[in-house]
């Protein structure tokens, strides 16, 4: 009769010392009833049950007898060294957002409109070239101090005051605290040339002067008719354009309030 008493680790009232494969045994299924509790096998991605009534891992390509087995195989090296080969294939594939510099915080200046500048506009015309040009004489006696006027070309698609009209573009100026005011010129090509087109800031009158020239092509040739402006071309006839005093208008339309 085999003495259970004095068997190595044994106790006398409880059964014989369990075997290593017993306690694995009885591990796996503490850790299968664990999962069960906290894990909802349903949302894995990469569980389905087959029409066998059995399941597979979808992402390992393994087959299992029940929900236990499956989690088991989960938490195995082999599951977790695939989703870690999977998720660096994802990284590779996505495309790479466009990396953006840090966007430095600046302040909008704020300040109160005291109204529009005065404003004088030269019509001219060059006799050695026939160039017509205009002279702005743009007058800012309370600008702000360190404040220097700007201008800038703007087509007629980016105002929204009139219907655009490709003929057309504008000559915007701006200082603070002044309104900004746009004169409507003809969409011609201006001349960029040092002689041609130039600006300048007296800061003692506080007035911004610039002048500008349209180019004349081979083919055209600017003809002054009492107070018209038209344009001579190869063919026969003259293409009408508006009065000269409407072209190089001398009311500026305010485009940005």
């Amino acid at each position: 009769m085999m003495d259970f008493q004095h068997r190595a680790g044994g106790k006398t009232g409880t059964g014989g010392v369990a075997s290593a494969s017993e306690t694995n045994k009885d591990r796996r299924e503490r850790l299968r009833q664990l999962a069960l509790e906290t894990i909802d096998i349903f949302k894995d991605p990469y569980f389905i049950k087959n029409h066998l009534g059995t399941y597979e891992c979808k992402l390992c390509l393994t087959l299992h007898n029940n929900e236990g087995s499956y989690l088991a195989h989960t938490q195995g090296k082999k599951h977790q060294a695939n989703l870690a080969r999977r998720a660096a294939k994802e990284k590779a594939d996505a495309p790479s957002a466009p990396v953006t510099a840090a966007k430095t915080a600046v302040d909008i200046k704020k300040f109160v409109k005291i109204g529009r500048p005065g404003y004088k506009v030269t019509k001219q015309r060059d006799p050695e070239t026939k160039q017509q040009s205009l002279l702005f004489q743009i007058d800012y006696p309370e600008i702000a101090d360190g404040i220097i006027p700007r201008h800038r070309f703007m087509s007629a698609y980016e105002q929204h005051n009139e219907p655009p009209d490709r003929k057309w573009q504008y000559l915007l100026f701006a200082a603070e605290p002044y309104e900004t005011i746009g004169f409507k010129i003809p969409s011609r090509e201006v001349d960029k040339s040092e002689n041609k087109f130039w600006t300048h800031w007296n800061p003692v009158s506080k007035q911004f002067f610039l002048q500008l020239a349209f180019k004349l092509d081979g083919s055209q040739q600017l003809v002054v008719n009492n107070g018209n402006v038209s344009i001579q071309t190869n063919q026969q006839g003259f293409v009408q354009m508006r009065q000269q005093t409407q072209i190089l208008t001398t009311q500026p339309i305010y485009l940005l309030q």
